[in-house]
């Protein structure tokens, strides 16, 4: 490998949410913390590159985005998803939930509701609600296997005041990487009720062997057509601090709708380095993306192995995709609220409270294994004496 993986980076004084606070907030600075959703890895040494060559140059005035910025995005979304864009599709947003955001305000009204599939990454909710929408929640169903779509569950609950569909794809947290015929599926119900589809595929790129990420708008004309994709090398590369997204958007009627929504709200502007990292990682990084997919996976395979001999009360579905682990904890026998106070007292590690996905949450938590593996394997083992301190 080009990439040392394994290295240790102290990230408690770099002004990390992760990794800062942590005595603050919880009393305990010896607390590990495996929850927020970025890695622990240095990134690409061609983004760094790109960096510093812009660092040198040493004036940081207003920018554009260059003709390079969409080239970078059309030709990684064709290689990596074999979907054909158009520069004029492509609009930047200061972050994939300012994206949600910005889809919920141009396209609906309040009071008006919004599907959601619980158990679900918080901001999908989030938006809704501080934004006056109202939530319909679609919870996805366990087959005994792994979580699938219910889609009598959705049919029976639709009505005239459900305009907009949040689809989370992959899935945070449940690490399902959906099937084109599922989305097929869920495509035709959205198109026959006129629900236009807001698709955040923010970790498409992190994807495990055996499996292949579908973009729902790549499906049909239809469905480009009907479908707001939003899109970042912010998981993919370690680089969410860049705030710098994409979202696609082919329909030009919704497009100018939302075009016009950034104008009133003046965030069409990108800082430097967020378009100077987005060309770099794009155009250089597939190297370094190869090599940490192959690095979270075999640290997917540890987790795997570690909790099925050590921790068998905890149980996971195996995730298709992402660098997140989602525990299910209900067989300990706790309320939410003990299972966390456990976890972060006993075991002094933190992880993501499962009942801030939704209520299909309850009994869950969610585990980050972007990091050396040195540090999933304490995180294992305190988890591991958590939970064995029970039995006393």
């Amino acid at each position: 490998m080009k990439y040392n993986f394994d290295e240790i980076i102290n990230r408690k004084d770099s002004h990390s949410i992760k990794w800062s606070n942590l005595e603050k907030t919880y009393g305990d600075k010896d607390i590990l913390p495996m929850w927020i959703a970025d890695m622990d890895f240095k990134v690409a040494d061609e983004i760094l590159e790109g960096f510093m060559e812009r660092v040198n140059h040493g004036v940081f005035g207003y920018d554009y985005r260059p003709a390079s910025y969409y080239e970078a995005v059309i030709n990684w979304v064709k290689k990596r998803h074999g979907w054909d864009i158009k520069k004029e599709w492509i609009l930047f947003t200061p972050g994939v939930v300012m994206g949600l955001n910005l889809a919920v305000v141009t396209l609906t009204k309040k009071r008006e509701k919004i599907i959601i599939q619980p158990p679900i990454y918080p901001p999908f909710s989030g938006v809704i609600s501080r934004n006056e929408r109202a939530i319909l929640t679609n919870p996805l169903r366990h087959n005994g296997e792994k979580y699938i779509m219910d889609y009598n569950d959705l049919e029976k609950k639709i009505d005239n005041d459900t305009k907009l569909m949040l689809l989370c794809s992959p899935h945070n947290p449940t690490g399902r990487v959906w099937a084109k015929d599922e989305l097929e599926k869920l495509g035709e119900i959205c198109l026959k009720n006129n629900i236009i589809i807001v698709s955040d595929e923010i970790h498409s790129d992190l994807i495990f062997k055996g499996h292949k990420h579908t973009t729902i708008a790549s499906i049909s004309e239809e469905l480009a057509m009907n479908t707001i994709t939003l899109m970042a090398p912010s998981k993919t590369f370690n680089i969410a601090g860049l705030f710098t997204s994409v979202a696609i958007i082919p329909n030009k009627e919704i497009r100018d709708k939302f075009v016009k929504t950034i104008e009133i709200l003046g965030i069409d502007h990108n800082s430097t380095f967020g378009a100077v990292g987005l060309e770099a990682a794009y155009n250089h990084g597939e190297t370094w993306l190869e090599e940490v997919l192959e690095y979270i996976e075999d640290n997917l395979d540890y987790t795997m192995e570690y909790v099925k001999n050590n921790i068998p009360k905890i149980t996971i579905d195996r995730p298709e995709g992402t660098f997140l682990v989602w525990l299910n904890c209900t067989k300990l026998g706790l309320s939410q609220e003990e299972l966390n106070e456990l976890m972060i007292k006993t075991g002094k590690v933190l992880l993501n409270d499962g009942m801030t996905f939704g209520k299909e949450g309850e009994g869950f938590l969610r585990l980050n294994i972007g990091c050396s593996r040195s540090t999933l394997e304490e995180a294992l083992k305190r988890i591991e004496k958590a939970v064995k301190s029970l039995k006393n």
